[in-house]
């Protein structure tokens, strides 16, 4: 007696960008979240929004991407890698977290941070990625439209 062949389930339907001009991030946000939310010009216009917008209250973190100068001793080499930081609020106080430290480097007040993020844009090639919950970023309030 034979039998039957075991019925496999078909594959998910998976949601998948792929890569066209220089637009990696708006495909990585949207194949993460499973389907086309960002387009170039909104992420471009998030990109352009002052730092005095930001509803910093309403923003959990701050995750940054810098380069990072790499050296030997005290010799520095022409190469640039990226270094991920974390920017969080604890108190009052905002703090950069950043896991080369020995410890937290207290960062101070909103215009303290405020501070920290534009010396660190003004470097050129650093992004941000905000740290919301799904309550914020649903009602948009991480952005100070007056």
């Amino acid at each position: 007696m034979s039998e039957a062949p075991e019925a496999r389930p078909s594959p998910p339907s998976v949601y998948h960008e792929r890569q066209r001009l220089e637009l990696c991030a708006v495909h990585a946000l949207n194949n993460v979240l499973q389907e086309q939310l960002f387009s170039q010009e909104a992420a471009d216009e998030i990109c352009k929004r002052p730092l005095s917008q930001l509803a910093l209250p309403q923003v959990l973190g701050l995750i940054l991407n810098l380069p990072s100068p790499v050296s030997l001793g005290l010799l520095s080499l022409p190469l640039r890698r990226r270094h991920w930081v974390a920017l969080r609020q604890v108190d009052g106080i905002y703090y950069n977290l950043d896991s080369k430290l020995r410890a937290p480097e207290a960062l101070g007040d909103e215009d303290g941070v405020r501070t920290f993020l534009a010396a660190a844009l003004a470097q050129g090639l650093c992004e941000v990625l905000l740290v919301v919950t799904k309550e914020v970023e649903e009602a948009g309030c991480w952005l100070n439209t007056s």
